[in-house]
């Protein structure tokens, strides 16, 4: 087998800026904080809030059950992280975030992250 045959194109566009900037402000980090991290989980609450952040700038409209489709082109490991497969990201663990979310006060998660970004960026 040559090395042509092994060689994979993952897409990224313009959401490689978008999660590095989510990075850099440090939003799954406060997210995984504040709701905490269920080792019994494949994928982290900060990390699919990263997903849907990823997601709602990619410029897509469609329905939740149809979320993991839109990271079948492009390189998720990259994106978010390492072993992290499409398939994580379906529309019960989305809706579980979601509602974790909503009982801990979206309005207290907003400002502990508009304050990192203060505090980080200046």
């Amino acid at each position: 087998m040559s090395y042509l045959e092994e060689i994979q194109v993952k897409n990224l566009d313009h959401l490689g800026i978008v999660a590095g900037l989510i990075d850099e402000i440090g939003i799954v980090k406060i997210i995984n904080n504040k709701l905490g991290i269920d080792v019994r989980e494949k994928i982290s609450a900060g990390t699919v809030v990263k997903s849907i952040l990823i997601n709602g700038l990619g410029f897509v409209s469609r329905p939740l059950y149809l979320f993991s489709q839109f990271f079948q082109d492009k390189a998720i490991e990259k994106l978010l992280g390492e072993r992290i497969k499409p398939g994580y990201l379906n529309d019960d663990k989305i809706g579980r975030v979601m509602d974790e979310l909503y009982k801990y006060g979206l309005n207290d998660i907003f400002i502990e992250v508009v304050l990192e970004v203060i505090k980080n960026l200046k």
